[in-house]
């Protein structure tokens, strides 16, 4: 699995779900979640402590989880999101709403430009532009993955870009 150059947010030092610390050095779940809010950011990360993953308790809205480590006091963040997980958000996250459907879009080219997907081909449907993409080493047989084209100019891109890159941070 390759790693890719986003980094989701902080490490909060609490369980999301029951306020309790993490220590350092703690196992727990990180997860990214779809916020609502008109001034936030689409997305955002929640730390979830183990036991409380394991008793099945979940954020709203969850996207994407990983399990990590609590990091120890002045050590060095490594936190990333890998390509799969920006795969898993494509394949989970749908074009029924506008806002989703340009962040999903937004994804899928990350991913392209990454080489994590090929294009296939471009379907023109009633409800417009769908480009079908294949995981690169997918098994023959795979359902593409079908993302709309939300049809953004050059200065939306970039305003989503901006606003995604607030939520995954370049360590380079």
């Amino acid at each position: 699995m390759s790693r890719s150059d986003f980094e989701l947010g902080r490490f909060g030092g609490l369980c999301a779900l029951t306020g309790e610390a993490i220590a350092p050095g703690a196992p727990f779940v990180a997860a990214m979640v779809e916020q609502d809010l008109a001034d936030a950011p689409p997305f955002a990360r929640v730390d979830v402590s183990v036991q409380a993953w394991d008793e099945g308790r979940r954020p709203d809205r969850l996207l994407a989880f990983w399990r990590t480590t609590a990091p120890e006091p002045g050590q060095k963040r490594q936190a990333f999101i890998d390509d799969e997980t920006l795969l898993d958000m494509v394949r989970r996250m749908d074009d029924a709403d506008p806002r989703r459907a340009r962040y999903r879009w937004l994804l899928a080219l990350i991913l392209l430009r990454k080489r994590a997907l090929r294009h296939l081909r471009i379907d023109q449907g009633p409800d417009g532009e769908r480009w079908l993409f294949m995981p690169r080493g997918a098994d023959e047989g795979t359902e593409p993955i079908a993302v709309a084209n939300p049809g953004l100019r050059d200065d939306e891109v970039q305003d989503l870009a901006d606003q995604l890159g607030e939520v995954l941070r370049s360590e380079a």
